[in-house]
């Protein structure tokens, strides 16, 4: 069985449709004399906010070696397993990194997956990665998304360190003098 609806007839004003042109228009000469708020992005860039989580990077130390020592619990701690590091040996052409058992041999994030939580960064007990203020993240293909070790380097640089933990204490004899 069908059921009939009953349509209101048209008052005079809607019968016209000047009352709803005029609406609009007050609608469009009230936004027209306002200031703009879009932003023309790549010339104008918004204000990031304090405590902002952005593209996940790795830094080196004052001295420009790199603070990574390949324990790998940023790789174990992220979510979606965005991080694979291979370890490797620590190069011979750095004698001050002796105490130190591995480098890594190959380090990369896959920006695709990494869901920018910031425990890599919280979990690192040697400050070698840190999240930048970066946040436009653009590639063509899906392998130019994934940042090897040289890219992190280069988006991180060089972070300035209050440890020096690389720096090995100088002894008496290196200052020319024995200690007695």
């Amino acid at each position: 069985m069908a059921y009939v609806v009953e349509r209101k007839p048209l008052t005079l004003s809607e019968r016209f449709y000047i009352p709803q042109i005029l609406a609009g228009m007050r609608v469009t000469l009230k936004h027209m004399f306002k200031p703009n708020v879009t932003l023309e992005y790549p010339e104008q860039r918004p204000a990031i906010p304090p405590g902002y989580r952005g593209v996940p990077t790795l830094v080196m130390d004052p001295n420009g070696r790199e603070k990574c020592v390949s324990c790998q619990l940023c790789e174990f701690v992220c979510p979606p397993k965005a991080i694979r590091i291979t370890p490797g040996e620590v190069p011979a052409d750095q004698p001050e990194r002796t105490h130190v058992e591995k480098a890594p041999k190959e380090f990369e994030i896959d920006m695709l997956r990494c869901i920018y939580c910031g425990l890599c960064q919280e979990v690192c007990p040697e400050e070698a990665i840190f999240l930048q203020n970066q946040f436009s993240m653009s590639g063509y293909t899906r392998a130019e998304m994934v940042n090897n070790k040289a890219k992190l380097y280069e988006l991180g640089g060089t972070l300035p360190d209050q440890h020096f933990k690389w720096d090995k204490k100088k002894t008496a004899e290196e200052h020319g003098g024995a200690a007695h």
